[in-house]
């Protein structure tokens, strides 16, 4: 009953409301993959990647293409032994994280489906809603202000603001949100745009001007752990790592070398599997984890909260990705997901397809 008798693998074009710039450029859209598993008895999952290709080294195209032969490699195959799956998988493709993330979702989520629980009982915990932040691209400080003004007037008390272009530019877009925010919990995303120098000078001119910052991620380039381990060492914010890490041995690695305070985990970069990994190895490291996410719909993002409530490990939850679009196939509104079962609990993703 549980073998996989069916596997499709299918464009999943989502336009954003609007276009969202970072450090890394600017994405009108989100080009992604949906995959879907059939079982024997006609149990159906889902499971979403986001390939971006500065982030993942992926296009949609190539994406498809990865996934299709996955297919090959997982019909026939009983979905109950999804961890052995995951494993043949990250063998076989290595450097496709978004493609097998789809994949072991769908794999996992039709699982859960034929046992009728929800993924986070899977994952060892109860189903619990999980609060999230919401995030300010790099626009201009007015534009930055409203944004502010408005996520705060939705309920959002954490907001993450997207930096790492010109400082000044960084630090005034700052200095307008903490001026209607000034009960918010701050985090900055520098996406690698800065030096060692330029970390410490923005953490100082937040602290000249009492801007409180949570944390800060990614200051510098994803290569360059050294110059994570000396902004950890020279700034009192806790530094995250999020290029630098997407598998379990890039955590081992960034413990072993003490070089962040913070591992931001996403599953779009990690696969589902892997992640899990990713959260005993900073458990076991007594490392703070942060979820972070793609421009993904709600069939990702809700697969990451089930993660977040399932583990209860993570002190830091970025998951607003599906916020950004212009439709999904559910509507999230607010910082609160409300998550559900069985597994991820979204049904019929297709509804959220810019072609529909």
């Amino acid at each position: 009953m549980r073998r996989i008798v069916d596997v499709n693998v299918e464009p999943y074009d989502l336009p954003l409301a609007e276009p969202f710039e970072i450090a890394l450029g600017v994405q009108r859209s989100a080009s992604n993959v949906l995959v879907s598993i059939e079982t024997e008895d006609g149990t159906t999952g889902y499971g979403e990647g986001a390939p971006i290709a500065p982030v993942t080294g992926e296009t949609q195209r190539s994406a498809i293409a990865i996934a299709t032969e996955m297919a090959s490699v997982i019909e026939g195959a009983d979905v109950s032994r999804f961890r052995a799956l995951s494993s043949s998988l990250e063998a076989a493709f290595p450097t496709c994280p978004s493609a097998r993330l789809a994949v072991e979702t769908a794999i996992v989520d039709t699982y859960c489906r034929e046992l009728g629980v929800p993924m986070a009982e899977l994952f060892g915990g109860p189903v619990e809603p999980v609060e999230t932040d919401i995030t300010i691209p790099i626009v201009d400080p007015e534009n930055a202000r409203v944004r502010a003004a408005d996520a705060t007037d939705s309920g959002y008390q954490q907001l993450k603001v997207k930096t790492g272009g010109d400082l000044s530019a960084d630090v005034d877009r700052m200095l307008a949100i903490a001026e209607v925010a000034p009960d918010a919990s701050l985090k900055v995303d520098a996406n690698q745009g800065w030096t060692v120098g330029e970390t410490v000078r923005f953490a100082e001119e937040m602290r000249d001007h009492g801007v409180r910052l949570d944390l800060i991620e990614q200051p510098v380039h994803r290569d360059d752990v050294v110059g994570l381990s000396k902004a950890s060492r020279r700034v009192p914010v806790p530094i995250a790592a999020d290029e630098s890490l997407f598998s379990s041995a890039d955590a081992i690695r960034l413990v072993r070398e003490d070089a962040v305070d913070v591992l931001n985990l996403k599953l779009g970069k990690a696969g589902l599997l892997d992640a899990l990994d990713i959260v005993a190895i900073a458990e076991a490291a007594n490392v703070d984890l942060m979820i972070g996410c793609m421009l993904e719909s709600a069939v990702a993002i809700h697969t990451a909260a089930h993660v977040v409530s399932g583990t209860g490990a993570f002190s830091y939850v970025d998951l607003d990705g599906n916020r950004l679009l212009e439709r999904d196939v559910i509507v999230d509104d607010g910082p609160i997901i409300d998550i559900g079962g069985p597994g991820h609990g979204i049904e019929d993703p297709t509804n959220a397809g810019s072609d529909q």
